[in-house]
């Protein structure tokens, strides 16, 4: 099995095997992940074609667009989330400091220890609330103090202080989004890079939703995240990138498949996008 990398200060080809190294893109040491003509099919039919992006360690990224326009296919590739869909199939290339993720050799199950998802409805498991955090480090062996991985995980979630006196209570008697900062710590007890978020705060209410997003502030500085939302004005608020997809009508197949229009600063996107497309988004003309 190909070793992946824990950080960008490790050498970019550590680990990747001789023809894998070959087809690596030189890479700035600031680049944790890099897609080339990326594409998504679901039973032979395109949801997503030729992505190209570039996403930067320690940034926020943000993906908007129309329902359907794939913003959510592109997140799952950057952990092989999509592997676990047994019609799904991903063409093209997707790098990890340098790594080729769907390099044979590379482990899938370790891509997704590396690469932590938070989904868009809170799933806290049927356990106690110090359980939820404990499961990742216990199943995956970690000799840490389990203990202090608990503590830290939830102190880092913001969620330490409401809930440090009823650890052993379940997970579900929570509030919504105190059951989304609970599945954000069970992600980052296991010592993540990159967490990607989908849509995390779409089932909550302002005041958890601002919460979140203070919360993926505070932590910007230890994890690179991407997320995927349909609020504009949040990735506004909160994303350092953007990259704005939408979908388009294929004549040939009839059918709708995403495309990445634009992808920029966050500014750039919001006050002087390129592309008339994504002006007409950020300004509420379409979508």
């Amino acid at each position: 099995m190909t070793d992946l990398p824990t950080r960008p200060t490790i050498p970019a080809n550590t680990g990747v095997p001789a023809n894998t190294a070959e087809r690596t893109p030189s890479q700035p040491s600031s680049e944790v992940f890099r897609t080339s003509n990326l594409s998504v099919s679901y039973g032979g039919v395109r949801a997503i074609a030729d992505v190209s992006i570039d996403i930067r360690d320690r940034e926020i990224t943000a993906f908007i667009g129309p329902s359907g326009c794939g913003k959510s296919t592109v997140l799952r590739c950057f952990n092989r989330m999509n592997d676990l869909i047994p019609t799904a199939t991903v063409d093209g290339s997707v790098w990890y400091h340098g790594v080729d993720l769907y390099d044979p050799q590379v482990d899938p199950v370790a891509v997704r220890r590396r690469i932590g998802m938070v989904f868009q409805k809170p799933n806290p498991f049927p356990k106690s609330i110090y359980d939820n955090v404990a499961y990742g480090p216990r199943v995956g062996g970690m000799k840490a103090d389990l203990d202090e991985v608990v503590e830290s995980s939830l102190i880092r979630a913001g969620l330490w202080d409401e809930v440090k006196d009823r650890l052993q209570e379940s997970a579900t008697g929570m509030s919504g989004g105190q059951q989304q900062r609970l599945c954000i710590a069970r992600a980052i007890a296991v010592n993540p890079d990159v967490l990607l978020m989908d849509e995390p705060c779409s089932a909550l209410d302002p005041i958890a939703t601002g919460r979140i997003e203070e919360l993926m502030k505070e932590i910007q500085n230890d994890y690179t995240i991407v997320i995927v939302t349909h609020n504009m004005q949040q990735a506004a608020r909160v994303s350092d990138r953007t990259a704005f997809f939408t979908a388009e009508l294929d004549e040939g197949t009839g059918q709708r498949r995403g495309r990445l229009v634009e992808y920029a600063d966050t500014v750039t996107i919001f006050s002087d996008p390129e592309d008339d497309r994504t002006e007409a988004y950020v300004t509420g003309r379409f979508g």
